[in-house]
Formats: C-alpha cells, sequence, structure tokens
C-alpha cells in the first residue's frame, strides 16, 4: 500500500452512507398481498440472485422483473405471477425514501474540499442516483459509479478504476470506505486504501483501516 497522502475519498452508497426505510423484505410482503399470492419466495433469494440478473438488465424494474420470474418459476409458479409480484413491488418502492446512516451526511460534509469526493456502489443507475437524491448529497460527489451492469460489480477493480479515472487520482491516493467484504476486496485488489465500517470478517478480506462508525474515518489518515 502507498504511503502517498489521501487524495480523494470513495464511499459504497447501501449499508454505509444510507438505508431504505423500509425494507426489500417488508416491501416484498406487501407486493405479495397486493397481487394475492402466497410468499413465492424468501427475500433472501431476491438477495443471492441481484448481481446475476443486474449484469444484464436495463434498470432496476427490469432487474427485479427478471428475477422475480426466475425465482418464481424455479419453484413451480407461472412466472407471469412472478412478474406480477415484481411490478407490485415497484409501485410500492420508492428508491428516494431512505434515510442517512448515522455520521453519513457529516462525514462527507467534513470531507468536502478536503478531499475529491465519490460513490463506488452495486445497483442500478436510476435506483443508485435515486438514494443519492433521496439522502441529500446529490451535489457532495464528483463521480458516481454504479456497478454490476456496464461493468462489473465489486470486488471486481474496474469499478473502482473508473472512479480514480473520473477523480484524476492514483491508487495509491485514494481510499475506499465500505461496509462488505466486496468494498474490502475491491479496493485492496485496485490498489486503493480500504475502510471497512463495522465488525472485522471471520476469514473474510482484511481492510487497512477499520472504524466503528462513520464519524472516525478522517483518523484513519489524519
Amino acid at each position: 500500500m502507498s504511503d502517498s497522502p489521501v487524495r480523494a475519498v470513495t464511499f459504497d452508497l447501501d449499508g454505509t452512507l444510507c438505508t431504505y426505510c423500509r425494507s426489500p423484505g417488508e416491501v416484498l410482503a406487501v407486493a405479495f398481498d397486493r397481487v394475492g399470492v402466497d410468499p413465492l419466495f424468501p427475500v433472501e433469494a431476491y438477495y443471492e440472485r441481484f448481481d446475476e440478473f443486474a449484469e444484464r438488465a436495463n434498470g432496476m424494474a427490469d432487474l427485479r422483473e427478471r428475477c422475480f420470474r426466475a425465482l418464481a418459476a424455479e419453484r413451480g409458479y407461472d412466472s407471469e405471477t412472478g412478474a406480477a409480484v415484481a411490478r407490485a413491488f415497484a409501485a410500492e418502492r420508492d428508491h428516494r425514501d431512505v434515510v442517512a446512516l448515522p455520521g453519513a451526511r457529516e462525514v462527507v460534509e467534513r470531507l468536502e474540499g478536503a478531499y475529491r469526493l465519490g460513490v463506488v456502489t452495486n445497483g442500478p443507475t436510476d435506483a443508485q442516483r435515486a438514494k443519492i437524491e433521496g439522502v441529500g448529497l446529490s451535489d457532495a460527489f464528483e463521480v458516481v459509479v454504479c456497478a454490476g451492469g456496464e461493468i462489473p460489480a465489486k470486488p471486481a477493480v474496474e469499478p473502482f478504476e473508473r472512479a480514480l479515472s473520473a477523480l484524476s487520482v492514483a491508487a495509491g491516493e485514494a481510499a475506499h470506505v465500505g461496509d462488505s467484504a466486496a468494498d474490502v476486496t475491491g479496493a485492496n485488489r485496485a490498489g486503493v486504501r480500504s475502510v471497512l465500517v463495522g465488525d472485522p470478517f471471520e476469514g473474510g478480506p482484511t481492510p487497512t483501516d477499520r472504524v466503528d462508525l462513520l464519524d472516525a474515518i478522517p483518523a484513519c489518515w489524519s
């Protein structure tokens, strides 16, 4: 890892800067009820297959419909029923209906001006940009890289390389802040300083730095 001073900071979005006011599980339950069917699949199945369908979907609604069709068909239901659930889910879900996680706005505001800032997140562009708008940080970032479609999802290095290029910094001059193994692994592979927010992983990747709370981040490289 380079000893160069940090000039740019990128953030993961979901689980790092913000979270939905209503969980996907809560919205999925409403969608099943709206369509008038028993739960066709658990929300965990949606989580597990998300990245698979993100690679070829055109936006969040298309991703969800492709995924729900497949999940329904694999469990012996009509795929059109899965599509109906996806449409009901979309009618319920507002991607701007998010809440900033503790310290998120304060940390971003503190770093603005001192560092070049960006977002490197997995997920369709329409949904991810709506979340950034919903949390009130639309003007805070110079670049937002939404991986999983046009470019491979984290932990691939490509999303980080795209952000570094847009921010005009070398890998050794950047830090990436996230809450998942994909964030740490991807940043490490790209030569970027990785900062894990939350508990360490058992048997997982080792971050450059770890903090319990977002507001401790500046101390990592001060």
